[in-house]
């Protein structure tokens, strides 16, 4: 089973910019700070558009995590994720909890109107244990939605 998670952030600045903040490493240290990660790694290779990679380690408590997913994945877990800039609009994003049996792939977009850009992130979540691989999924599901809402809040912060 997989569980598709479709989020769509807006920020109040236009394409060029929203690209350009989502290739400074300061924005993503901010945003591992934001959703609260004991430890993280960001490294930023190359300029916002194609072949542009971004690389986020952090490790975060699971404190507010159910029990029968605590029981996976402990009192803290260490989230990986790599952003493949196909163009200055479009990247591959995929997410790994090294060590756990699962796959985060998909895509974030970015669209430009009126000065403005929603930046759509689209991840189908993969989870390979039996019997509570669906729950687990819709778990992640929306601590990823929570983590985006603290992202958009963050970029709010740091593009005003």
């Amino acid at each position: 089973m997989t569980t598709r998670l479709v989020h769509t952030l807006t920020y109040d600045a236009d394409a060029a910019t929203s690209a350009a903040m989502l290739a400074d490493p300061e924005f993503r240290e901010q945003v591992c700070r934001s959703q609260l990660a004991t430890s993280h790694q960001v490294s930023i290779e190359g300029s916002p558009g194609p072949g542009m990679q971004v690389h986020v380690q952090m490790t975060l408590p699971t404190d507010k995590v159910p029990s029968f997913a605590k029981k996976i994945v402990g009192t803290e877990t260490t989230l990986v994720q790599t952003e493949e800039w196909q163009s200055a609009s479009e990247a591959r994003v995929s997410m790994a909890i090294p060590g756990k049996p699962g796959e985060i792939r998909g895509t974030s977009v970015l669209a430009e109107a009126d000065g403005r850009t929603t930046r759509t992130v689209t991840l189908d979540i993969t989870i390979k244990i039996p019997l509570v691989g669906g729950k687990i999924e819709d778990l992640i599901s929306k601590l990823l939605g929570s983590a985006l809402r603290a992202e958009e809040r963050t970029a709010k912060e740091y593009l005003a």
